[in-house]
């Protein structure tokens, strides 16, 4: 996975998350309690969670801002700054704010369709 990461020169240094004005940290919660106290569980959590974050990338940027995803690991830590309850866990950093004006980005190419699509007969 690093090798794959080496065209875009990306390193342990994450100083966006240093001057970037805003920091929203998403949390997933995999459980609640009922008002008896019973354990309930939530399901497709990663899935749903996951879906929001898609949507709230595309407002970020949709507004002018940027942003970008980070999952440091492990993510722990978080909880404990934040001192959030047990049944919530990060699940995604998101520092925001207006692009450097040196800012660089990378010109990737995607797989073409044919490249990717199975057909089966």
């Amino acid at each position: 996975m690093v090798k794959d990461l080496a065209p875009l020169g990306t390193d342990e240094v994450k100083e966006f998350l240093d001057i970037a004005p805003w920091i929203i940290v998403v949390m997933k919660k995999s459980y609640d309690f009922d008002e008896d106290g019973s354990k309930t569980n939530n399901y497709y959590v990663n899935e749903s969670v996951g879906i929001a974050c898609g949507f709230l990338i595309a407002a970020i940027h949709n507004a002018g801002l940027v942003t970008l995803t980070h999952t440091p690991s492990p993510m722990n830590f978080i909880s404990k700054a934040l001192e959030r309850p047990d049944i919530e866990k990060p699940y995604l950093l998101l520092p925001v704010g207006y692009p450097a004006k040196a800012c660089k980005i990378p010109d990737l190419t995607r797989k073409s369709y044919e490249e990717v699509a199975i057909y089966f007969e």
